[in-house]
């Protein structure tokens, strides 16, 4: 017989599941917005250059890197607002800072002028950066480190995985219908002007309204998690962790997070998931711009494709659970990655026109069932030791917030158009080959989707191979790996 687990396997009830889904959804709102739209609003809408956007965009990952494992180790020896549950606080005092940040971050800056320089513009950014990203880090790491919490069955916890990240679809799916409706309307007033293959100064206003709408229908979820979601009450200070936790050493060895960083598993489940979310998070960064400065589509285009990929990952989410099961972690992340490669292989034929859409269903099938494989795959490797799940939550999103940061950046600074081009009625014109940019410009968005996202699964692949010999999670008190059969479902 197994060891007795230490978290009760009552299975939870549904409307505790559904609550538990929702916690995120504020988050995931913001999160469509800032990988989707924030290069595209401070490039075409706020008038920034390529590297003055993507060193936005960098910032506020390094802000989100930094705040992941500081946040995680808070949140796993912290007693909580007046006993209210140190997760359930995290994630209160997370999501306030999330709906007033961004609210200022999609906002043209107070007080600018036409005069003022860019980097003027820049530094009045930076507050709201650092505010939206330890607010985002808090309630990421607060509602992920919950699930080993909740139920200690790994097939339940993949159920968690899957309620969320079906919410994180939903979620991106109002995003995109949204802005969808916002562009495909916002020229009705004007029979001169039918709608423009680009976006420019002039859909300000559809962006401030999108972000009202998010933060509006983000609280309200937020709301709804609080009230239905009961965490354990713990008390963990550093005297309680040393005598509560003497009693379970014997069973599955209490880890700290120095213990973590001595475990080689910890690093493998590390980097597939960092390469998970490169293959999510840069493909939704640069789909807008590839459509448009590529495909030359128009500019709804920018929320239907994101909408079609979130809508094949939703679909794609529902047999997630069933394929764990059957075919085990590793295999499904396998077929996930597959799915990416295609992708990434028709993006390279070239002008696809509107055979985008088959692209975008591939995108969103395998990187939605890599993205819950991985997470569950974290929850494993976490296994029974939630005493230090929350650190180990925040150093995976520390893994993909930096690289993800610094692939924005690199990407916006090779950019083959350093800079905006600025007509005599100071109007800026969208970068792309019929607005006369270079003619390099028009295979540069080609060239990224098609490559990073490709990359990073064929890394995801390697490091996925070194992991076939082990079972995740399944270490010794001294928290070495211990080997598996390699016959047995894994």
């Amino acid at each position: 017989m197994e060891n007795q687990p230490l978290i009760e396997s009552t299975r939870l009830p549904v409307v505790r599941r559904f609550t538990y889904g929702v916690g995120h959804v504020l988050n995931d709102l913001c999160a469509s917005l800032w990988f989707t739209y924030l290069v595209v609003f401070f490039h075409r809408v706020l008038q920034f250059d390529n590297a003055a956007a993507g060193y936005v965009m960098m910032t506020g990952q390094v802000f989100d890197a930094i705040s992941t494992p500081l946040v995680g180790y808070e949140s796993d020896v912290s007693r909580g607002l007046c006993n209210y549950g140190k997760r359930k606080s995290w994630h209160l005092v997370g999501s306030f800072c999330v709906a007033v940040a961004f609210i200022f971050v999609f906002h043209s800056c107070f007080g600018c002028t036409v005069s003022t320089s860019l980097w003027a513009k820049f530094i009045y950014y930076v507050p709201f950066l650092f505010l939206s990203q330890f607010g985002w880090a808090s309630v990421q790491i607060s509602h992920l480190a919950l699930i080993p919490e909740l139920t200690s069955d790994e097939h339940e916890r993949v159920e968690l995985n899957t309620i969320r990240y079906s919410f994180t679809v939903i979620s991106n799916i109002t995003v995109f219908v949204i802005m969808w409706l916002l562009l495909k309307f916002s020229d009705n007033g004007h029979p001169m002007h039918p709608l423009s293959t680009s976006l420019g100064p002039d859909d300000l206003h559809q962006f401030q309204m999108l972000v009202y709408i998010v933060v509006a229908i983000g609280g309200v979820f937020c709301f709804i998690f609080h009230i239905g979601t009961k965490e354990k009450s713990t008390r963990p200070t550093q005297k309680g962790l040393e005598t509560s936790q003497t009693s379970l050493q014997r069973s599955h060895g209490t880890m700290i997070w120095k213990d973590w960083l001595k475990c080689r598993q910890f690093y493998q489940v590390a980097g597939i998931y960092m390469c998970t979310r490169l293959m999510v998070n840069v493909s939704q960064v640069y789909v807008p711009l590839y459509v448009t400065d590529t495909l030359q589509l128009n500019k709804d285009y920018v929320a239907l494709i994101p909408l079609v990929i979130y809508i094949s990952g939703f679909v794609s989410s529902l047999i997630i659970k069933p394929l764990n099961r059957f075919v085990g972690r590793k295999m499904a992340f396998f077929l996930s990655a597959v799915l990416v490669l295609g992708a990434c292989d028709w993006i390279l034929v070239g002008d696809v026109g509107k055979q985008v859409f088959g692209i975008a269903i591939l995108l969103g099938s395998g990187g939605s069932m890599a993205l819950v494989t991985s997470l569950s795959m974290t929850a494993d490797l976490i296994n029974q030791n939630t005493e230090s799940g929350a650190f180990v939550y925040g150093a995976m999103s520390f893994t993909d917030k930096l690289s993800n940061g610094l692939a924005v950046l690199v990407i916006q600074l090779v950019h083959p158009c350093k800079s905006n081009a600025v007509n005599d009625d100071n109007s800026v014109m969208a970068a792309g080959l019929n607005e006369g940019c270079c003619a390099a410009c028009h295979d540069f968005y080609q060239t990224v989707m098609a490559y990073v996202p490709g990359g990073a699964a064929i890394l995801s692949l390697i490091i996925l191979a070194t992991l076939i010999r082990t079972k995740i999670g399944q270490r010794n008190n001294t928290g070495e790996v211990l080997s598996i059969n390699p016959e047995e479902p894994h």
